[in-house]
C-alpha cells in the first residue's frame, strides 16, 4: 500500500507541474501566469478541488499516441470564492497549446454539469489555439457539448469567461455565449477567422491584437464587458463580481451590513447637476454621490459609453443601475447603447437584481446611418429587455425624458413600479423649440420678427407641456423629489419591493427583437 500510495503522490506532482519547466518559462514571457497560478489567484487558499487530473485522451495519428499528457490540457475543479462555492476550469497553453480534444472537451462537460447540478456559478479560464486539429470532427463536436450546455445553464447560474489568451474559431462562440467577459490587454485575443485567414481571403494584413485583441472587443465589438492590464488585476476583479451575484437564479444576491447612512443627504447633486437641458455633466458622479461608499461596478465602460450600465449596493443591498450619460453624445440612445442596455438589464431581472434607471435623454440618436443599420429593432430590444423584467424597477428622471427615449427608459407606462422626478425634469414629446417649430410653425413665419415670436412659442410651449409638475398631476411620475432625497427616496423604495413576485405569462418563451 505504501509504495502504490508513493507512486500516486509521483504521478499526481507531475500532472500538477505540467510539462517541462521550458514550457513555464515561455508562458512568463509572454506576461501570464502558469494554470496553476492563476487558480491560486482566483479562488480562496486551499479551497480547489480538482476532477480528472489523470484524463488522458486516447487518439492516435500524426504521433498524438506517443504525446498523452495528464490533465490533457485543462485543469477542472470546485472552490471558494469568499466562502461560496464555484466550479472553474482552466486551459493549460503549456499542453497541446490548449487546444481543445475529445478527453479535453470531456472534462469541461463534467465541469459544467457539475456546476448546473450545484447551483452554483461557472467560471472559464481561457488560453487555448481552439480545436486540437489533429482530432478532426471530434474535437468539433467537443465544442458542441460546451455550446449546448451554455444555453441550457443561461440565466440559470453566472457564467463568467476571463480571457487570458488567445481564443479563436468556434472557441469563441463560448465566451460569447456566457454572462461576463473579461479580457487581458496584450495578451489575449479573440476572433472567428485569424489574421492568415483573412489576409487569405482579403489580402488586409492585420495582427491579432488588431484584429481581436482587448481594446477591439472592450471598445468597439462590446464583446467584452470588463478589460484589464494584467491578469492578477483581472482575476481579483472576478472575485469582485462574484460578491455582487447569486450562485443560481433562485437565490438573492449577498448583502452585506451597510457603513454608510441609507437617509445621507446628497447636498453635492445641486451643484452637480445644471438646471438648463442643454448643458452637459457627468452622470457617472451623480451615481456615486447615491450609492453605497461611492463603489460602483461598471459593465462595458469603454463601449457605447453614452449609456452607463453597472451594479452598486443601496443599504447594503446589490441593484443594477442604467443611467443615461449627458457627457457622451448628450445622453442619446443609439444602436449600440440600446443593446448595450438590453443586455445588463436581462442579466439583472435573470439573477434577481433590482433595477434603478437614472434618466436623461433628449431622444434617439438621429441620422440614415442608425436608420439603415436597425435603430428601430436594436432599440426594441431596450424596450423588450425592460417590459419583460420582472424585479423591482425604480425610475428616476433627473432632467430631460423626450419622446420615444422617455418611454423606453423604464417610464411608467411600460411596467416601472415606481417612479420619481426631480424639480429639474422635462418630460415632452420633443424639445421645447423643436415643438414649437412643428406646432406654430406658420405663426412664427407670418410674424414681424419671427425670433421674437418663436421665443414667445418656445415659452408658451415649456410653460403648458413641460413644467415639472405636469407628469406628476397626471400619475405618470409619483412624486417630485428633493435631488439631497434621491439615496433615501430609491433605498426606502427598494425596501418595499424588495419580496416583488411577479407571474410569468404561461408560453414558450417569448421572441425578443433581432
Amino acid at each position: 500500500m505504501r509504495d502504490r500510495v508513493a507512486e500516486l503522490a509521483l504521478i499526481r506532482e507531475s500532472a500538477r507541474s505540467g510539462p517541462d519547466p521550458e514550457a513555464t518559462r515561455r508562458q512568463h514571457a509572454k506576461g501570464k501566469l502558469t494554470v496553476r497560478e492563476r487558480l491560486d489567484t482566483l479562488l480562496d487558499p486551499g479551497s480547489f478541488v480538482e476532477i480528472e487530473p489523470f484524463r488522458r485522451h486516447r487518439a492516435t495519428g500524426f504521433g498524438l499516441e506517443h504525446k498523452r499528457p495528464h490533465t490533457d490540457g485543462v485543469v477542472a475543479g470546485w472552490g471558494k470564492v469568499e466562502g461560496r462555492d464555484v466550479i472553474v476550469y482552466a486551459h493549460d497553453f503549456r499542453i497541446f497549446g490548449g487546444a481543445l480534444g475529445e478527453a479535453h472537451a470531456t472534462k469541461i462537460h463534467k465541469a459544467m454539469d457539475l456546476a448546473e447540478a450545484a447551483g452554483v456559478p461557472l467560471i472559464s479560464l481561457n488560453d487555448g489555439a481552439g480545436a486540437r486539429i489533429q482530432e478532426g470532427v471530434t474535437a468539433l463536436a467537443g465544442y458542441g457539448g460546451i455550446f449546448t450546455r451554455n444555453v441550457r445553464m443561461s440565466g440559470a447560474i453566472p457564467q463568467i469567461s476571463v480571457m487570458l489568451g488567445p481564443c479563436a474559431g468556434g472557441a469563441a462562440y463560448s465566451p460569447a455565449l456566457t454572462d461576463f467577459v473579461f479580457m487581458v490587454q496584450g495578451t489575449a485575443q479573440m476572433f472567428i477567422t485569424g489574421p492568415d485567414v483573412v489576409k487569405a481571403v482579403t489580402g488586409e494584413e492585420i495582427s491579432q491584437d488588431a484584429l481581436g485583441g482587448a481594446g477591439v472587443h472592450g471598445t468597439l465589438s462590446g464583446v467584452a464587458g470588463f478589460v484589464y492590464r494584467d491578469e492578477v488585476s483581472c482575476l481579483e476583479d472576478v472575485r469582485y463580481l462574484l460578491s455582487l451575484l447569486p450562485s443560481n437564479y433562485q437565490e438573492l444576491p449577498p448583502s452585506i451590513v451597510a457603513t454608510d447612512p441609507p437617509d445621507r443627504s446628497n447636498d453635492r447633486l445641486l451643484d452637480l447637476v445644471p438646471a438648463d437641458p442643454a448643458q452637459s455633466y457627468d452622470m457617472a458622479q451623480v451615481i456615486e454621490e447615491i450609492v453605497d461608499d461611492g463603489d460602483f461596478f461598471e459593465f462595458h465602460g469603454g463601449w457605447a459609453d453614452n449609456l452607463i450600465c453597472g451594479l452598486a449596493r443601496f443599504d447594503g443591498h446589490v441593484t443594477g443601475i442604467v443611467a443615461n450619460q449627458p457627457n457622451r453624445l448628450a445622453g442619446v440612445l443609439d444602436i449600440k447603447a440600446s443593446e448595450k442596455g438590453a443586455r445588463f438589464i436581462q442579466m439583472c431581472d435573470a439573477f434577481n437584481i433590482p433595477l434603478v434607471s437614472l434618466v436623461d435623454v433628449p431622444g434617439f440618436l438621429p441620422g440614415a446611418d442608425q436608420e439603415h443599420n436597425g435603430i428601430i429593432r436594436h432599440g426594441a430590444k431596450l424596450l423588450y429587455a425592460y417590459c419583460a423584467a420582472s424585479v423591482p424597477r425604480i425610475q428616476v428622471i433627473v432632467r430631460k425624458a423626450y419622446g420615444g427615449a422617455y418611454i423606453v427608459m423604464d417610464s411608467r407606462s411600460i411596467g416601472a413600479d415606481l417612479s420619481f422626478a426631480w424639480p429639474t425634469n422635462e418630460i415632452a414629446v420633443m424639445g421645447a423649440e423643436g415643438a414649437a417649430n412643428i406646432i406654430f410653425r406658420r405663426e412664427i413665419a407670418a410674424a414681424q420678427d419671427p425670433a421674437e415670436q418663436h421665443a414667445k412659442k418656445v415659452e408658451e410651449y415649456r410653460t403648458t407641456l413641460m413644467h415639472p409638475y405636469y407628469a406628476a398631476e397626471r400619475g405618470l411620475v409619483d412624486d417630485v423629489i428633493d435631488p439631497r432625497e434621491s439615496r433615501a427616496v430609491i433605498i426606502r423604495s427598494l425596501g418595499l419591493l424588495r419580496a416583488k413576485h411577479a407571474l410569468a405569462p404561461q408560453r414558450k418563451h417569448g421572441n425578443p427583437p433581432m
